[in-house]
């Protein structure tokens, strides 16, 4: 069984969306839930009618992942950002994938919406880079076992990098499976912020990161530019 678990803060303009799109998946029998950090707007109600759990948790993705995980009854968990959209069938994508290739966790290609030309080359560089890397972000759909979800300890609770951080000891299990069917990811941040901008302030941050800069102050540096 698969679980799809989503963490959101303040997503109510488009949660219902979201859950929407994923309807297909539940009657097939995929659990969906939702997790909310504290939102202050109605996210909470929104998301009731159309997932099969809503609760909450402390602030912070990491740890509402893992509270949504441990609430979760699948034996493979499929961490979904509010603003992202999965492939057709990404269910059976993930489970004859994970199957055929004998893997224990993958991830999607992405894709971003928005009408900037560059978000194409954007998205071509981020999946490059994690198939090169073996490095995964959130917006790209990070779907794993249970068990090797456990065993590797659960996301680390910090507050930025924590995808990051947990892909790479996922690393140490074995390599992912790579789909390169796309999820289709919101381009919102990029141009909210500006594209370049967005991109150097990422590398910048995740620089500093391999640098080994303490994860609360680059969630400091990067709050100003949160949607």
């Amino acid at each position: 069984m698969l679980t799809i678990i989503i963490p959101c803060l303040n997503e109510a303009d488009g949660i219902a969306e979201t859950l929407q799109a994923l309807a297909p998946l539940r009657a097939r029998g995929v659990e969906v839930v939702v997790v909310d950090g504290g939102s202050g707007d109605n996210t909470v109600e929104c998301a009731k009618p159309l997932a099969d759990q809503v609760m909450s948790a402390a602030r912070g993705r990491a740890l509402q992942m893992n509270a949504g995980a441990a609430a979760a009854r699948g034996d493979i968990l499929l961490f979904l950002h509010a603003d992202c959209r999965l492939p057709a069938q990404a269910d059976q994508l993930i489970t004859d994938g994970l199957n055929r290739a004998r893997k224990t966790w993958g991830r999607f290609d992405v894709e971003l919406s928005g009408e900037r030309a560059m978000l194409g080359v954007i998205a071509a560089l981020m999946n490059a880079r994690s198939r090169l890397t073996s490095v995964s972000t959130g917006d790209q759909g990070l779907f794993i076992t249970r068990t090797l979800f456990e065993a590797a300890g659960k996301f680390p609770q910090i507050p930025l990098m924590e995808d990051i951080a947990f892909t790479k000891t996922l690393k140490r299990y074995g390599a992912p499976l790579n789909l390169r069917h796309r999820m289709r990811v919101s381009g919102r941040r990029w141009e909210k912020h500006g594209v370049w901008r967005t991109v150097l302030l990422m590398w910048r941050l995740r620089f500093q990161y391999w640098l080994g800069a303490d994860p609360v102050n680059l969630a400091k540096q990067y709050a100003p530019h949160k949607l």
